[in-house]
């Protein structure tokens, strides 16, 4: 039933591994491509992946560092999986526990696991219980708590209220008992006696995290031991704020006061062109984008992780203190280990410990734009990632999730696989055809500005471009880009190039097929000998069957070397469904075996977003595929490439 079990280490070692009978292919394929699209891209929030027409379940044994994968025909139903693994990697961890203890890379390669035997007895205990199972029947009517009631027990009292009878039904005649009086007092007693206060006190500890449990208990300990009197500690005075003077707004060079009129020495002013008078005072502004963008940064506040690292040298100060006079009390330094003791030391991390933290920081990640699909998955992935690890001595469970959520977010972001459009348009001219990059997305992200954005920084790096004017829906698309080519060129005049034209727009009008027009696009590009074509298409939306077949027949016919997506830093959980429903799109109507998705994302109005970054989380982890462009304002040099840490950085500030 099984096609195969392997057991290896986080570190690529196999320690040992099972084969089904009849089982040809190799595991290593599967496997491989599970450690590349999950273990490595932090998408284990699921137990579960399918290659081809295998399906994986898969345990991460985070204290030796281990994983359990398991596979079988995906057109199989095999409900034991689940208990099985859990079965094996007990047994394996608990046989071998010596020897994973050592952790060294030669000692588990000259090692020799000897598991044949208590596998195959797990197996068959498995698939024994699995068979053994069977259908649940369902409930007669006898047996169900309908059948228990009558029309005695649905009568009503005079005072509306039911009482039960001792066979478990409502007695009409039973009188509402009052609570006792407390006989002293006069008082009515408590209802559930002595034991509802510390049930009471257990509620109201729900919403806490363990930390907070702690020091809530520790204060009460310490205000019995002295009699019921604590002195609380005194509230923080509120800190003056300091009030913000308004800055001066420096545009820099990027920005003047256009003065369209011209005054002559006799008062009469005379008209300038604004498109040409624009296009002038722009050449001498824009800065130079020669080489590798830029990437994009944030600029931490100095004046908040000022007051951050006093609030923490406060509180350190608070807790060495209430220490000290604790350790004085129960006799000196012995008190004060012995409450450290308590405090910290070696602790295997479980989901219960992780769950109050978890909820926290998915929270904060929705509230920062990422996707609550998103954001639920990525905390189930450091849930699984935390599992059983052995915290490190002075370590808080909180910030021990926090650190790990950072590192699994950067990973996310890192691109997993080289992405230099540069280099690849020097392959390209090597062969002497055009690198063709085609962008697509929903209506009104801004593809078209985008696309005059890098089409000017290839040129500041000495590329030739050919704009393909393939939005033939869109009124005024192909307007848009030739003023962008105009401008464009007067920017970068043709005779800094031999008299040839830097960029040069190919159009054909509206209402004509916009595949054709890119395949005509391309091959004048070839015997032009143009560097780069960049495909402009219409915006659509995602739920728009029509214009999205029409997109894949593009993509199809024409093969190009980058297909882009442009999406908006401004949308959350709509990123996903528009970036899902793009891909299938594009996978249904393609034409061949392996179709072709989306390769990068153009990420478009970071700069009006501030620390809410959360979109570029949920759109490179739906695709896998990374952020090549950063749209950060509106003039030609306003483009970046993306920093991960920084983004990172930004996301998790509080």
């Amino acid at each position: 039933m099984l096609d195969f079990f392997a057991i290896f280490s986080k570190g690529g070692i196999v320690l040992w591994c099972f084969q089904g009978a009849g089982v040809t292919e190799s595991f290593a394929g599967p496997v491989n491509a599970l450690i590349r699209s999950v273990i490595l891209q932090e998408r284990s929030g699921t137990n579960s992946y399918n290659h081809n027409s295998l399906s994986m379940k898969y345990k991460l044994d985070n204290e030796f560092e281990l994983v359990f994968v398991v596979g079988f025909q995906k057109i199989l139903t095999l409900t034991y999986v689940d208990k099985f693994i859990d079965d094996v990697q007990l047994h394996f961890r608990d046989r071998y526990k010596n020897e994973l203890e050592q952790r060294g890379a030669l000692k588990l390669l000259s090692h020799s696991f000897e598991f044949e035997d208590a596998f195959h007895l797990l197996l068959r205990e498995a698939e024994e219980s699995g068979r053994a199972r069977g259908p649940v029947s369902m409930k007669t009517f006898k047996e169900s708590q309908k059948s228990q009631k009558t029309v005695k027990s649905m009568i009503e009292t005079k005072g509306g209220d039911k009482v039960k009878e001792p066979n478990g039904k409502k007695n009409k005649n039973a009188k509402k008992e009052a609570p006792p009086a407390d006989t002293a007092t006069g008082d009515l007693a408590k209802v559930g006696g002595p034991g509802t206060e510390v049930k009471r006190a257990e509620d109201c500890n729900q919403g806490l995290t363990p930390d907070e449990m702690i020091q809530r208990k520790r204060e009460e300990f310490f205000r019995k031991r002295m009699g019921g009197t604590i002195t609380e500690k005194p509230s923080k005075s509120p800190k003056p704020q300091k009030p913000r003077e308004k800055k001066k707004q420096e545009w820099g060079n990027s920005y003047k006061k256009l003065d369209y009129s011209n005054a002559n020495g006799n008062g009469s002013h005379e008209a300038m062109d604004p498109a040409r008078d624009a296009t002038t005072e722009m050449g001498g502004q824009l800065d130079s984008m020669e080489g590798d963008l830029r990437s994009v940064d944030y600029e931490s506040s100095e004046e908040g992780e000022q007051e951050e690292e006093e609030e923490e040298e406060e509180e350190e100060r608070v807790a060495i203190t209430s220490l000290s006079k604790e350790s004085s009390k129960k006799g000196g330094l012995g008190g004060m280990f012995g409450m450290l003791k308590g405090l910290v030391g070696s602790k295997s991390l479980s989901t219960e410990d992780m769950i109050p933290v978890l909820e926290k920081m998915k929270e904060h990640l929705i509230a920062k734009n990422v996707a609550a699909d998103i954001a639920s998955q990525l905390c189930e992935s450091v849930a699984k990632k935390l599992e059983g690890r052995v915290m490190g001595t002075f370590t808080t469970v909180a910030s021990t999730v926090k650190q790990a959520l950072q590192d699994s977010l950067v990973q996310i972001l890192q691109p997993k696989r080289r992405v230099d459009i540069l280099r690849d348009v020097l392959e390209a001219r090597s062969q002497r055809r055009p690198f063709i990059i085609t962008f697509c997305g929903v209506n009104g992200v801004g593809k078209s500005t985008n696309l005059a954005k890098i089409s000017f920084w290839l040129i500041e790096n000495g590329f030739s471009v050919l704009i393909a004017a393939c939005d033939t829906f869109r009124a005024g698309a192909v307007e848009q880009l030739r003023t962008h080519e105009r401008r464009l060129n007067s920017l970068h005049p043709p005779e800094q190039h031999g008299g040839r034209p830097f960029v040069q727009l190919y159009e054909k009008g509206y209402g004509k097929d916009a595949a054709g027009i890119a395949m005509e696009a391309i091959a004048y590009a070839r015997n032009q000998t143009f560097d780069v074509v960049l495909v402009d298409t219409a915006g659509r939306m995602q739920d728009n069957a029509p214009l999205m077949t029409a997109l894949a027949k593009l993509i199809a016919v024409n093969m190009p070397d980058l297909v882009l997506f442009v999406g908006e830093a401004l949308v959350g959980n709509e990123a996903v469904d528009q970036l899902v429903k793009f891909n299938q799109a594009l996978a249904d109507h393609s034409m061949s075996d392996k179709p072709r998705l989306i390769d990068g994302i153009v990420l478009t109005k970071f700069d009006t977003i501030d620390d809410k970054v959360g979109a570029a989380i949920s759109m490179t982890y739906i695709t896998g595929q990374p952020i090549v462009f950063v749209g950060t304002g509106q003039t030609y040099n306003d483009l970046r490439s993306l920093n991960a840490r920084a983004v990172v950085g930004a996301l998790m500030k509080a």
